[in-house]
């Protein structure tokens, strides 16, 4: 084999397992959803949080500080740990797990799917950004698609507009959260890590509101709560997690492509699992938010 067939090939190798982990977490991160809606069946929110947070985030300190022997966080990284804990877990998942007792599985994820424009959307408003053409156009494709997705969910009380409202509250909290991750200095402190405390101190401050609003009789130990909190803490905040990350570190412009399949996807498993129907008006939403994303990410690669 010569050298330049060897260089296919891996090329070809690292290609396929690319497109396999995109696919994986396509798949994984718009599976929460679904997940989500099941778990609500049996518990109230935020026991299924603070469940999941110390799970996910004690076994990632765990693989981190323990088998991996990375160092702790020090000095300020606390203070930062805290606040993006805050910002990404507590206010944005405690506010997503809320508003998912009011929508469908399916807009849910499409809702999720649309974070990379209100991330465009918030750095030109905290930041002073001119706000593009492209930017504004997305935001308006995107707010149109969960609208018309939303629309017959509503009239068949599968959706409500409070719960619409605190759905894309949280993905502007989100990506609030993001930009501010993204400005931190966070020096050799491992993802892992970060994640791992962000995660757990997310859910201590959750602790509060969990016990206040507490009601024995509203959960039920069964295998629609065990299973949510498991599939919520290990294969979307953990492992779904990691293969963004390892996309990102490939080709960040080619990753977030990959943001485009969670509506379908989504909607899939929702259906799958859940017997939602998939109608015209969520089809043409989903397309609505599609073209919106890539227009963002257009913005973004140019």
């Amino acid at each position: 084999m010569t050298d330049k067939e060897a260089t296919l090939n891996a090329d070809k190798s690292k290609g396929l397992l690319l497109f396999a982990i995109g696919l994986a977490f396509a798949v994984l991160w718009s599976s929460a959803a679904t997940a989500t809606k099941i778990g609500l069946q049996s518990a109230q929110p935020f026991t299924i949080c603070i469940a999941r947070f110390f799970l996910a985030g004690g076994v990632m300190l765990l693989i981190a500080h323990v088998i991996m022997g990375k160092r702790l966080p020090r000095g300020k990284e606390w203070k930062q740990l805290c606040i993006y804990g805050l910002l990404n877990i507590s206010l944005y998942l405690g506010i997503y797990i809320v508003a998912m007792q009011e929508v469908s599985p399916g807009l849910g994820s499409l809702a999720i799917a649309t974070n990379p424009v209100f991330i465009s959307l918030m750095s030109t408003i905290l930041f002073g950004q001119r706000l593009k053409p492209a930017t504004l156009i997305s935001l308006l494709l995107c707010s149109a698609g969960v609208t018309l997705a939303a629309w017959p969910l509503i009239q068949h009380s599968m959706a409500t507009p409070f719960g619409i409202g605190l759905l894309m509250s949280s993905m502007l909290i989100y990506s609030v959260g993001t930009l501010y991750f993204s400005r931190q200095p966070w020096s050799d402190l491992h993802i892992l890590s970060i994640n791992g405390w962000q995660t757990l101190l997310g859910g201590i401050f959750l602790l509060p509101v969990a016990a206040i609003t507490f009601e024995p009789s509203k959960n039920v130990w069964d295998k629609h709560f065990f299973g949510s909190v498991l599939w919520l803490a290990i294969p979307v905040s953990i492992m779904a997690v990691q293969l963004w990350l390892y996309l990102l570190r490939d080709n960040a412009v080619k990753a977030a492509f990959w943001l485009f399949l969670c509506p379908v996807s989504g909607y899939i498993i929702a259906n799958v699992m859940m017997k939602e129907p998939i109608g015209l008006y969520a089809i043409a939403g989903m397309l609505l938010v599609i073209v919106g994303l890539y227009l963002v990410q257009k913005k973004k690669a140019s």
